[in-house]
C-alpha cells in the first residue's frame, strides 16, 4: 500500500510548478540563520535547514567566518538529509561551479575580463579568475607585452615575466576544461579583432619606417605605423649574408626602413635587407 506521504512526494515532483525536492549535487539558494562551533546553519525555506560543517567549513573557513545572520548564501547540495534533519552542503563546492558557468559564458560571449597577475614561472603568467587558478601562456601574450629575451636565456625570461606580478590585464578567456581544473587565457586573443583592422592599411610590399623595439636569437622585434604595430623581421631577412647574432646587425632603438613580405594569421613579417 503506498503512503499518503509519498504520494505527496509523487504529485509535487510531477508538478512543475510546485516545489521540486532538492538532489545531491544542486546549486541552491539560502539565508544564514546561525553560525557557532565551525558549524554553519542555512534556512534553505521549504526544503528545510542545510548545515555546513567539517571540511566543508574549513575549506572556506576565512570566507565562511564572516557571514552573520541573514546574509543570503549559495550552497551545494552534497549529502541527503542526516540523522539530525539537516541537508549537507558545501558553500567551496558551489562557488566553484558558479565560477565555472560564468567562466563558460565569458568564453562563449567573447567578452574580455580584468585579471591581476599573481605569479609567473618559465612558462607563462599566473592569476585566478573568480577563485578559479588560470594560466596565461608566454605565447598568448601580445606583441608589446612579449619578453623579448636576446639569448632565450629561461631565466631572464622569467625575471621578465615577474615584472608583471600584481599588474592588472585585460584578457580573454582561451581554453577551459572544468573537470581537469584547466583554464587557458590570452592576451593576444584581446588584440586579434583591433590588429586585424589595423592591418588593412597596410599590404604586402609596402616600406614602413620603425623602431627596433627587442631581439631574439631568431630576429629583431620592429614597432611601426601610427597603430604601433610589431612585426618581426627573422634573421634570414637582416642582412643579405649569413648572420649568428641579430644584433651584429641592429639594437634596440634603431630607426630602420623594412618591407612587409609576409601578412599572415595577423602576424606581421618584415624583410630589412630588400
Amino acid at each position: 500500500m503506498i503512503s499518503s506521504s509519498h504520494m505527496i512526494v509523487k504529485k509535487i515532483i510531477k508538478e512543475n510548478d510546485l516545489i521540486k525536492i532538492p538532489r545531491v549535487g544542486e546549486v541552491v539558494e539560502g539565508e544564514v540563520i546561525d553560525q557557532k562551533n565551525a558549524v554553519i546553519y542555512v534556512d534553505l525555506k521549504e526544503w528545510g535547514v542545510g548545515v555546513i560543517y567539517g571540511k566543508e567549513f574549513y575549506e572556506s573557513k576565512n570566507r565562511l567566518k564572516k557571514l552573520k545572520k541573514g546574509d543570503v548564501v549559495f550552497t551545494k547540495i552534497i549529502g541527503p538529509t542526516n540523522e539530525d534533519g539537516y541537508l549537507e552542503l558545501s558553500s567551496n563546492q558551489a562557488q566553484e561551479e558558479i565560477a565555472w558557468k560564468a567562466i563558460k559564458r565569458h568564453k562563449i560571449e567573447n567578452e574580455v575580463i580584468k585579471v591581476k597577475i599573481t605569479g609567473a614561472n618559465k612558462g607563462g603568467l599566473l592569476a585566478e579568475v573568480s577563485g578559479i587558478p588560470a594560466f596565461l601562456p608566454v605565447s598568448q601574450l601580445s606583441p608589446i607585452n612579449y619578453p623579448k629575451i636576446e639569448d632565450g636565456n629561461n631565466q631572464k625570461i622569467l625575471t621578465a615575466l615577474q615584472d608583471f606580478i600584481g599588474r592588472d590585464m585585460e584578457l580573454k578567456v582561451f581554453d577551459i576544461d572544468p573537470k581537469e581544473g584547466k583554464l587557458i587565457l590570452s592576451e593576444k586573443a584581446k588584440e586579434a579583432e583591433k590588429i586585424k583592422e589595423f592591418l588593412k592599411n597596410y599590404k604586402e610590399g609596402e616600406v614602413v619606417e620603425g623602431e627596433i623595439t627587442g631581439i631574439v636569437d631568431f630576429g629583431a622585434f620592429i614597432k611601426f605605423g601610427q597603430e604601433s604595430l610589431e612585426g618581426l623581421i627573422h634573421i634570414s631577412e637582416l642582412a643579405h649574408e649569413r648572420i649568428k647574432n641579430p644584433s651584429d646587425i641592429v639594437k634596440v632603438g634603431d630607426k630602420v626602413k623594412a618591407k612587409i613580405i609576409e601578412i599572415s594569421n595577423n602576424k606581421i613579417f618584415l624583410s630589412l635587407k630588400k
